[in-house]
């Protein structure tokens, strides 16, 4: 078949444009399949086009399948027509998209919005790390309500400061193409034991590092040029300060407070992945964001029983 290239520009030309569902799925063959159309399941290029249906079958395996095979889309009964809008307004609305405003927008129910949310922050999730270097801030944040609005069992049983959660980030500054990039984590607690071995894995010995004057971050000398600043006596002496990272709590409040109200300690690390995606590209353009997002969504599946369920990722 043949394929597209041309992407939209703007949120009603994608609108418009993927609502031809023979348009929409030659975009996404086009970014999946830019050699050619090759089967999922045994990587034969020996397929056939059934247009009626809009899926191929292998002609070597014999088995039938579609462009949804082997991504976030798998097993959804709707269409591209409503997938791709979602995915562009999630990959460019900054401070998110809640379900109920995503669920009236396509037409579909709060819950069905709530999973397509979850799968698609499952695609903006960065599968390799390259280690950080030059100059490197470090801080950590708690999210979570007011101690004195929740319920006792809450204030108890929580991972942080009274029951809120801890969220570790690094930031390196001018990563690439002079844009910051920033790397978050859901921990235990912010001590020491948790927070070191963490900046050891991720940052590379020798670079500069910038913390507050918490006593965790104590010790780091002997790998690390690590500088200090304090926060009540300042917040920034030159390049000493931590204010890249403050900035992107003040980005990842702003969106739980005003847009998704409360987050589930158990999911928080999903809405990390949201933020940190469109914090990383911030540079780009809508459509680039949106197509990047959509190159992302190959070999990663949700179920609804895991995101519901205890099969989630531990945290340290």
């Amino acid at each position: 078949m043949k394929t597209q290239t041309r992407s939209p520009e703007t949120l009603t030309e994608a609108i418009l444009y993927f609502a031809d569902a023979d348009r929409a799925l030659e975009f996404v063959v086009s970014l999946r399949w830019p050699n050619g159309t090759t089967c999922p399941r045994c990587d034969s290029k020996e397929v056939g086009f059934l247009k009626t249906r809009r899926i191929w079958k292998c002609s070597t395996c014999r088995r039938q399948f579609s462009v949804k095979v082997g991504t976030i889309f798998e097993d959804s009964p709707l269409g591209l027509d409503k997938w791709l809008p979602a995915m562009w307004l999630i990959a460019n609305c900054k401070n998110g998209v809640s379900s109920y405003e995503l669920a009236r927008s396509l037409g579909v129910t709060q819950k069905t919005a709530w999973f397509m949310l979850h799968r698609i922050r499952l695609a903006m999730q960065t599968r390799t790390f390259s280690s950080m270097g030059g100059d490197v801030e470090v801080d950590e944040t708690f999210i979570g309500g007011r101690a004195r609005f929740m319920h006792a069992t809450r204030r108890t049983k929580g991972t942080g400061g009274a029951g809120k959660a801890v969220v570790m980030g690094l930031l390196e500054r001018h990563a690439e193409k002079g844009k910051s990039r920033v790397r978050t984590k859901v921990i235990r607690n912010n001590r020491r034991i948790l927070l070191q071995p963490e900046i050891r894995k991720e940052v590379v010995p020798g670079s500069s590092v910038y913390t507050n004057a918490l006593r965790s971050y104590r010790g780091l000398d002997a790998e690390y040029v690590h500088q200090v600043i304090d926060h009540a006596e300042c917040y920034a002496k030159g390049k000493v300060h931590t204010s890249g990272l403050e900035n992107f709590w003040s980005l990842l409040k702003r969106g739980i407070r005003g847009t998704y109200i409360s987050v589930e300690p158990f999911h928080l690390f999903r809405y990390l992945d949201e933020q940190s995606f469109r914090f990383n590209q911030r540079k780009d353009n809508d459509s680039s964001r949106f197509v990047q997002l959509l190159g992302s969504i190959i070999g990663r599946r949700l179920t609804y029983k895991g995101l519901i369920g205890n099969a989630v990722p531990e945290t340290c």
